[in-house]
């Protein structure tokens, strides 16, 4: 009873954090009851408990110490929204991309083994998450390991194995117990002392229980691979959860523990939507709707979808399990034909991609900055080097905000930068956006991608008015300064250049619409004697910026070039505002910059 009011109480503290702070919902309350039990039988962090993607840590949080500062998930200075080493010492890796939990797991059950650690690695991984190649790879090699490995299968929306009538219940349940494992485990004991005829009479008696339960369970899968299978069990009954723990962790070998779970378990809005509770901005308890409203780049792009598909058949809308954070759930529903949903495969993704391209079809992989790093071969060897003509519709580019240093879509546009044949745009604005695809679509060879923010357009002043061409200058070239810059943070560097000439700082804005590859008339269009400072919302090194200089060295430019740029690390959770003001990617930093450094050259 009392572990049944702790869950109660764990849950009344998720929905009310998150319904102020926003965050991941469903998938936490999904596991709460498994939190509970994993803390109860394991000592952690002497046995590790690694938790793929991460989504789903928030009552581990609190079972670990981080009540007392839960309030502050997801805000600048407080508490992550995924697991995170320099926070606690119960969280073993950064996560926030799926798939990686068995690798790793089955890395530290090595390491103890080499060093003779006794203790347990447990690895907590969705069905999701077994959409993902690197999922496969780890299961591969972990189950002929006999490392002392659990890999948790947290089953809470398909069936990985078929489950037949009571019976196939009740046998799961008993088989979950310790003392099933305890009896089996005296019994090959004893059977093997026999002389003579111990050890095959063990083995025979092996292979007809083996043959039994297959009938039964219909799968056979991780055995296969080396595991020892156990469940399904109910997910949500601590006592059931705890004994096959208990069991799991007695086994000298490598487990697989199938729970069956609910997204959303104790909130009904969430129960019902668990795709809309799974990331959440802030929220009315009470009525369970967002308190933000208004249209975003990701439902723009969606719309924009969607009207070019009616009219051009060869259009085709790919996902990696997003499509609802990608905008792309009008296309499903619309032209449910063209609409591939590959699961968490990015990799796959991209070469599915360029299959279709190679098929005359015009694939479009709507993905976010972050996920697409784990595309990058893909890109390079099944898009660009093939001259093959598919879209990247990368979503999320520049700071994500609250979900911090796993999502941030930085390094995008440095790691496009370097792959021959692509193309890039970064819009500013959702005209931009729909321009910036239809040059890509229509107009463009190769791989093409089209990058755009998370969140709404910021304001541009209605001084200025976008063409589109592959650059833009708003002002005099012959300016006493020239800002260069892209993407969402144009809006900045036109109230920047305000700003400036109010203060009698003569000053123009060039802006890049494709940023891969420059275009030579944008560097040629910059005077030989001009001050160019380059604002880019994305790392440094290897970026647009940077290239940018190089052209202008290489042309003889011989005027002064300042490059503000994010620096070569990983950026802490924040609000998007906080980010910008912090790398001074706001207009007011821009200024900051540029009046610091004319008054240095005076």
């Amino acid at each position: 009873m009392e572990l049944k009011m702790l869950a109660e109480e764990i849950r009344a503290v998720l929905i009310d954090t998150v319904s102020q702070n926003g965050g991941h919902l469903a998938s936490n309350l999904g596991v709460v009851e498994l939190s509970i039990a994993l803390h109860r039988v394991f000592d952690s962090p002497k046995d590790k408990i690694i938790w793929d993607v991460g989504h789903q840590v928030y009552a581990h949080k609190l079972l670990t110490g981080r009540y007392a500062n839960f309030s502050t998930l997801r805000q600048e200075n407080g508490l992550s929204g995924f697991s995170n080493p320099n926070e606690s010492e119960h969280d073993l890796f950064f996560s926030g991309h799926s798939s990686t939990s068995i690798a790793a797991a089955l890395g530290v059950a090595t390491a103890n083994a080499l060093s003779g650690d006794k203790h347990t690695a447990i690895a907590v991984i969705g069905d999701g998450a077994l959409t993902g190649g690197l999922a496969y790879e780890a299961l591969n090699n972990a189950g002929r390991s006999k490392k002392r490995l659990i890999v948790i299968l947290n089953d809470n929306e398909m069936s990985i194995s078929k489950n037949v009538g009571s019976v196939a219940r009740y046998l799961a349940v008993l088989r979950a117990k310790p003392g099933y494992y305890r009896l089996k485990a005296r019994t090959e004991r004893v059977l093997q002392k026999i002389p003579l005829v111990g050890r095959p009479l063990a083995e025979y008696i092996f292979r007809v229980k083996t043959r039994i339960k297959n009938r039964i369970y219909k799968s056979t899968f991780f055995e296969e691979l080396g595991f020892r299978y156990m469940g399904p069990i109910d997910g949500h009954n601590i006592e059931q959860l705890t004994e096959a723990l208990e069991s799991a962790r007695l086994t000298n070998r490598p487990v697989l523990l199938h729970i069956n779970t609910v997204k959303g378990k104790g909130y009904d809005y969430a129960e019902k939507a668990p795709g809309k509770y799974h990331g959440i901005s802030k929220f009315n308890i009470d009525t369970g709707e967002p308190l933000l409203s208004g249209t975003n780049f990701s439902e723009e792009f969606g719309k924009f979808l969607c009207e070019v598909a009616g009219k051009d058949k060869r259009i085709c809308a790919i996902t990696a399990a997003m499509s609802l954070g990608t905008g792309l759930e009008a296309f499903r529903k619309s032209y449910p034909t063209r609409f591939f949903d590959v699961g968490i495969a990015e990799e796959h993704a991209v070469t599915f991609s360029s299959g279709l391209a190679r098929g005359g079809m015009i694939p479009i992989f709507a993905v976010y900055s972050s996920f697409l790093q784990r595309g990058y071969d893909q890109i390079v060897h099944d898009g660009a080097m093939q001259g093959l003509h598919m879209l990247l519709a990368i979503d999320r580019a520049g700071f994500v905000g609250e979900d911090g240093i796993s999502h941030h879509g930085l390094l995008d546009a440095a790691f496009l930068n370097g792959i021959p044949n692509v193309t890039v745009y970064a819009p500013s604005t959702y005209r931009g956006l729909k321009h910036a695809f239809i040059q890509g679509i229509y107009h463009k060879d190769g791989p093409v991608a089209v990058r755009y923010p998370r969140g709404q357009e910021m304001p541009v002043p209605e001084s200025t008015e976008e063409s589109f061409p592959e650059f833009e200058v708003y002002g005099d070239l012959q300016a006493d300064c020239l800002l260069v810059t892209y993407g969402r943070i144009f809006g900045n560097a036109v109230k920047a250049c305000d700003a400036l000439l109010e203060s009698g700082i003569s000053c123009a804005v060039l802006k890049l619409n494709q940023i891969v590859p420059i275009p030579p008339d944008a560097v040629e269009a910059v005077p030989d004697s001009a001050h160019v400072f380059f604002f880019e919302e994305g790392i440094r090194s290897g970026g647009i910026g940077e290239t940018f200089g190089a052209r202008l060295l290489e042309r003889g430019f011989s005027g002064q070039f300042t490059l503000t740029a994010v620096p070569d690390e990983f950026v802490p959770h924040a609000s998007v505002a906080s980010q910008l003001k912090r790398y001074h990617l706001d207009a007011e930093g821009m200024q900051t910059v540029i009046t610091e450094n004319l008054h240095g050259d005076r």
